[in-house]
Formats: C-alpha cells, sequence, structure tokens
C-alpha cells in the first residue's frame, strides 16, 4: 500500500505567494506521497463564511478539515503562512487513534500587539494550538464539524477546541509548530510558522528565521524559470 499524507492547507489571495512558498516545502523535504488540499472559500460551496471578525480567509473554515475528508482517516491541517523544514512522514508517524487531534500546546504571551495587515494581535487561552492539527477524522468527537455547525460558533469556542475534552487533545512536540519572532531562533524546527507575518511582507522580510522562507521561495521562483532576487 502506498504511504500517502492528506495535508489542507488554508489559502487566503492576498497572500497566495505564502500558500505556494508552504507547498514547495512540503515537496521538497517529504520523503513519501502527499495529497495537498488548498482551503479556498471560494471554491467551498457548502460552506459560506457568516463570522465577522478574523485575520484570514480560513480562520473558521479549518475545522471542517475532516467534514472534508468525509469523516475518514486522518488529514493534517496547517496555516498557509508556514515552510515545512522537516519530513512530514515523521509527523504522520505521530498519529494516535485514542485521540481526536493532536496539536502543539503553546502557553506564550505575544511580543507584538499587531500583526501582518494591520490586524490586532491578542493574547487568549491555547492561542495558535489550531494552526497545526492532526485530525482524527474517524473520532466520534469531531462528527459535530459540519458547515451549520462551525458557522454558528465563535472563534472563542472553535480555536479553543471546545468540543472536545482534554483528554482527547493530544500533544506535538514544538518543532512541529515553532513560531518565529515569538520563540528564539531554531534551526531545528520542522515547521516554522510565521504566524506575525510572512517574509511576503516588506515589515517581516527580514525577520526572525525568514531564511527559511526564502530558501523555499528561491526554489519556487526557479520553477517557473526566473531568478530570484531575494
Amino acid at each position: 500500500m502506498v504511504d500517502t499524507i492528506n495535508v489542507i492547507i488554508g489559502y487566503d489571495e492576498r497572500e497566495a505567494v505564502a500558500f505556494h512558498t508552504c507547498v514547495q516545502s512540503i515537496i521538497s523535504n517529504t520523503s513519501c506521497h502527499v495529497n495537498i488540499t488548498p482551503l479556498c472559500l471560494k471554491n467551498f460551496s457548502k460552506y459560506k463564511e457568516n463570522h465577522k471578525d478574523g485575520s484570514n480567509e480560513f480562520i473558521y473554515s479549518r475545522f471542517l478539515s475532516p467534514y472534508l475528508m468525509n469523516f475518514e482517516g486522518w488529514v493534517l491541517y496547517l496555516d498557509g503562512d508556514m515552510v515545512c523544514k522537516g519530513d512530514l512522514k515523521k509527523l504522520w508517524g505521530l498519529r494516535n487513534e485514542n485521540y481526536a487531534i493532536q496539536v502543539v500546546k503553546h502557553n506564550y504571551k505575544t511580543k507584538m500587539n499587531k500583526k501582518y495587515f494591520g490586524n490586532v494581535n491578542e493574547n487568549y487561552p491555547r492561542k495558535n494550538w489550531s494552526s497545526v492539527i492532526l485530525w482524527n477524522c474517524n473520532h466520534t468527537a469531531n462528527n459535530c464539524l459540519i458547515p451549520g455547525f462551525v458557522n454558528k460558533k465563535s472563534g472563542a469556542y472553535l480555536h479553543r477546541f471546545k468540543w472536545l475534552s482534554d483528554t482527547q487533545i493530544g500533544e506535538l512536540d514544538k518543532v512541529w509548530n515553532w513560531l518565529a519572532i515569538e520563540y528564539e531562533d531554531n534551526q531545528n524546527a520542522n515547521i516554522v510558522h510565521y504566524t506575525l507575518g510572512t517574509p511576503c511582507f516588506d515589515e517581516f522580510f527580514d525577520t526572525s528565521m525568514s531564511k527559511y522562507w526564502k530558501k523555499y521561495f528561491k526554489e519556487l521562483l526557479q520553477g517557473v524559470g526566473r531568478k530570484a532576487k531575494i
């Protein structure tokens, strides 16, 4: 049987280059077959976003990942503002049927009160837990995650995984969702998350750990026959 990883990546057309750079990093470093799906609202006919807040277009639709998988198997959800330096096959190998989800359980205070597009950046419980999610789509606790349910629930409810008990949330090592700028530089991080802003934005072009994003962006440009000037 072919070893295949299912990945859903958040897509926001305002920073489309971030999505494509993330995909390039996965292709460069993953040692098995990967099915990659962009989570793009305009292609999502059965879900119409009713929430009026949110810093990106996938801030709520990510919770429909099990629904998109027909509540079967496993899928890895990633925010689009990341690069994967490590082999996702290793992360995929950490799946544990005892849990409904597995996430990095961050516990930090942000260093900046503003992030990309001038969005307010607040502290709140379980901040950034939902930016990398290893979903057990078979788990019955996730069966509630259908479009109508997600549209009715608040950001606080969804991003804190309030439909789950604490024992249903497994923990991943921080290296699988390392927060650039918020955490110190770490060359051993497997997934670097530019949560405050990807280096595609001028104000974040030369910030902490930006060299990794630039590396895969350069590969992306070379793939279309252009010399990267970064």
